[in-house]
This record gives C-alpha cells, sequence and structure tokens, in this order.
C-alpha cells in the first residue's frame, strides 16, 4: 500500500552539498512535511567512477546538522544491480528492449537525434551474450505529453539541450509537443545502467508519490513519464522548483567547484534557502534552534509562494569557479 506522501532527496555522492543542493533538500523536506509525509533519502551513486568514497558520510552529517532527518533506510544505487538487470532481463524478453550498437558520430550524423536504426535491425545476440560494446534502448512508441507541475504550473515538452545535465551523456529527441520520444537508453555502452532507468525504478520500489527537484530536470520530466508509462507504472506528482546558478544558465554544481555548505551556521542557511524560494521569512535570530526555523518554514511552505523562475542567481563566491582557473 501506498503512503498518502511519499517524497525524496537523492544527491550524488560525487562532491559535497552545496546551496543549490541545500535548496532541494529543504524544499522537498518541508514539502514532504507540510503534507505529514514521509522524507526519504537515496544516494544516486549509479555512475559509480564519479563517485567519491566517504561523501556519503558528509552528505549524512550535512543534513543532520540542518535537522533534515530522514525515514526508513538510506538505499545506494550502486546495491541495487541485481533489481535494475532483472527489469532489463524482462524488456528484453518480451520484446520491449534491444540492443543498439550506435555510437556518438554515427547518432550525431543521423541530426543529433537517434532515429530508431538499431530497432529493426535485429542485432542477434543472447541476454547471456550481448553484442559488445551496445547499449539498451527502450521502444518508446509515445508522444511526449504536457504535465501540471505542482509548483510551475502545465507544463509545455521542450528540447533537452543539455543531456550531461541529467547524468548520462545521451542525446535526447526534440521535446516539442506531439513528437515522438526517442527511443531512451536504459544500459548505457559503457555497460552502467541509465540514470533515466534506475532513477525511474528507485521511485517505483521507494513507493515516492511526489518528487520535488529543481529546473534544470524540468525538460525531461515529460521523457521520465514517457517511460514509466512504457514501464506499466503510476507517475509521481512533479514540483521544480528554482535552481541557483551564479550567472545565466551556470547553475551551482559539483563540476563548477560549487562551494561545500557552512555546517556550522545552519539556522542562517535555512532562511537563505526559504527566502532564496520567495518567502518572507525571519532573520535568523529568531530562531533558538534549527529544529524551531525547520519548524516555521514547514509552517510558512505553500507551493504557490515559490517563485517561478527557473533560476536564481546567488552570489559568485558561492562558486570557486570563478577564482579558479579550470
Amino acid at each position: 500500500m501506498h503512503n498518502k506522501y511519499v517524497g525524496r532527496f537523492a544527491p550524488s555522492p560525487s562532491g559535497q552539498l552545496h546551496f543549490g543542493s541545500l535548496v532541494t533538500a529543504i524544499a522537498s523536506y518541508v514539502d514532504a512535511k507540510s503534507q505529514s509525509g514521509k522524507w526519504l533519502l537515496r544516494m544516486e551513486d549509479i555512475d559509480e567512477p564519479r563517485c567519491i568514497a566517504g561523501i556519503d558520510k558528509d552528505i549524512f552529517v550535512t543534513l543532520e546538522a540542518h535537522g533534515l532527518h530522514w525515514d526508513d533506510t538510506v538505499i545506494y544505487q550502486s546495491q541495487q544491480h541485481a533489481r535494475y538487470q532483472a527489469v532489463l532481463d524482462k524488456l528484453m524478453t518480451e520484446g520491449l528492449a534491444y540492443y543498439c550498437t550506435c555510437t556518438r558520430k554515427q547518432i550525431k550524423a543521423m541530426g543529433g537525434i537517434y532515429n530508431g536504426h538499431c530497432r529493426s535491425k535485429g542485432i542477434s545476440a543472447s541476454l547471456s551474450n550481448p553484442p559488445a560494446d551496445s547499449a539498451i534502448r527502450l521502444k518508446l512508441d509515445t508522444q511526449l505529453a504536457p504535465f501540471n507541475d505542482v509548483i510551475m504550473g502545465v507544463v509545455e515538452p521542450q528540447p533537452v539541450l543539455s543531456p550531461s545535465d541529467v547524468h548520462d551523456n545521451i542525446n535526447y529527441a526534440s521535446m516539442g509537443s506531439g513528437i515522438p520520444a526517442e527511443d531512451v537508453v536504459l544500459k548505457r555502452r559503457d555497460g552502467l545502467f541509465s540514470y533515466n532507468l534506475v532513477v525511474i525504478l528507485d521511485d517505483v520500489f521507494q513507493q515516492i508519490t511526489h518528487v520535488i527537484r529543481g529546473c534544470d530536470l524540468i525538460d525531461v520530466t515529460p521523457l521520465q513519464r514517457a517511460v514509466y508509462e512504457a514501464l506499466g507504472y503510476a507517475t509521481p506528482e512533479y514540483g521544480h522548483i528554482p535552481v541557483a546558478a551564479v550567472a545565466p544558465g551556470r547553475k551551482l554544481s559539483k563540476q563548477n567547484r560549487a562551494a561545500p555548505i557552512n555546517n556550522k551556521t545552519p539556522i542562517d542557511n535555512i532562511v537563505r534557502v526559504m527566502r532564496f524560494l520567495g518567502f518572507s521569512f525571519p532573520d535568523a535570530s529568531a530562531f533558538e534552534d534549527v529544529s524551531t526555523v525547520l519548524t516555521e518554514a514547514i509552517s510558512a511552505w505553500d507551493r504557490k509562494k515559490v517563485a517561478k523562475t527557473p533560476e536564481i542567481i546567488v552570489p559568485q563566491h558561492e562558486s570557486t569557479y570563478y577564482n579558479e582557473p579550470l
């Protein structure tokens, strides 16, 4: 049985949490708790070569310092491979997925959009003996549809211009309204499971009903909803919040060396987050401890009051990108 509300925060342990990460953590937490819901934690460490040993523990410390205590057991994607593979095997056996040997160069020659070349190619291979250097793609015989974002309102499908922002260097289809969904990669050529598979399987596994996350992922949501439909799963409610950026189009991220959160100033940090999201919020001096400021945040939370903009510029000191050469 599904709980009435189950939310989650799913950081990647490829670097310490920064201000943008904390915005997502707090927004997802207070949205869940304002609905008397559960808030789960998941480590998105599926791309293991990019993960850093011990960072998961640093993330725990930061969350706890800010009073963000999660419900249930933390799951790690790196420990879920057998579950992911079982789904892939079933899809392959049922003819709903197929091997694809197209290279990035070949897809670029197609105009940058995968045209289904390998779908009808009938590559001869068994599950135990896949073709060398191949990916696995899901057949998506559907069109990308608008959806109702619980924060941003109705969202029309848009082109995904930067696939690397959604964890995989996969060239997704142009997502204009009425355009068929591109057959999405489920397992990459390098043998890693794709983000667009595992994020869905994990949300289903954890019975997630609501996903509150940054607007950097809003354009891929129609594709992920199409994957839910193809796999026969109910889609969660999505709400997207502004991302913190140090310049237009330059969001805070681990790749541009965003400054780690200072765990010694949790009350100030939470106040900054709430004001960043568009709330009139008391000064940090008004609160005795982290518990009281979080209680106020939960009481003040109203999705309608969240700033309706994809990104908000924050001071450049939030990223060392502007102080050090790349």
